[in-house]
């Protein structure tokens, strides 16, 4: 380990691009961490999403394009279309004290709208990681068609 110590300046001397390279990945990774620790919304698994449903009966909202959501989908999930999902909405704001979970065909465009919820007063919200493609991976059965 001594040696280590002492090799360790003339390596980073030698190698100043790949060291420099090394801090900004180390401090991304964790940036990355604290900004996942301080969100305020959890990410589910299809199996935490299982017991949500069947402990709490969520609000699900399905943020896939239309064509994807009538291929398959969560049963029970409502689809509203990502340009007109609106927090603020009348009937959205009744359910401010039900768990609520935003998916979408493959779980990347959710944290905006999760965000957005929180941001409305929405304080149980959940995201399904990996979206309905997971759930369907997980064996999980899939509802068919607008409903």
């Amino acid at each position: 380990m001594n040696d280590f110590l002492h090799k360790l300046p003339q390596f980073v001397g030698n190698h100043l691009a790949l060291s420099l390279l090394l801090v900004v990945l180390v401090i991304a990774l964790i940036v990355t961490q604290i900004m996942l620790l301080l969100r305020k919304f959890t990410e589910l698994t299809p199996a935490g999403l299982t017991q949500l449903i069947n402990r709490d009966s969520p609000l699900l909202i399905d943020l896939s394009a239309i064509a994807d959501f009538e291929k398959m989908h969560v049963p029970g999930a409502k689809h509203v279309a990502m340009s007109q999902f609106d927090p603020e909405n009348k009937d959205l704001a009744k359910a401010r004290e039900l768990p609520v979970v935003v998916m979408d065909k493959d779980g990347r465009n959710v944290d905006g709208a999760a965000q957005r919820l929180v941001k409305a007063g929405f304080t149980r919200v959940y995201t399904l990681g990996g979206g309905v493609l997971a759930w369907q991976q997980a064996q999980l059965p899939v509802a068919k068609g607008k409903n």
